[in-house]
């Protein structure tokens, strides 16, 4: 029975990773539209008296990985029509 159990879950794995696509997940525009509103609420808070140096950190560390995420995705569309 625990043979079975393994050998099941083996195969049913090894079938969702065949039928998995490669390549960035779809919520690229998810991603373009965060940034985005990110970098306005950045720049209309920057001119605020709201605007400290802990807050100008906290918007540096989410922006930061999302202009990655931002560049991988232009750089896999061009790849992708080449």
């Amino acid at each position: 029975m625990l043979l079975s159990i393994i050998s099941s879950s083996a195969i049913s794995s090894s079938a969702v990773s065949m039928i998995t696509s490669p390549g960035l997940p779809q919520f690229g525009a998810t991603v373009v539209v965060g940034l985005l509103i990110l970098l306005s609420l950045k720049e209309i808070l920057s001119a605020s008296e709201q605007w400290s140096k802990n807050l100008n950190v906290s918007f540096n560390m989410t922006i930061l990985p999302l202009i990655v995420v931002f560049v991988g995705i232009i750089i896999f569309k061009i790849a992708s029509t080449i």
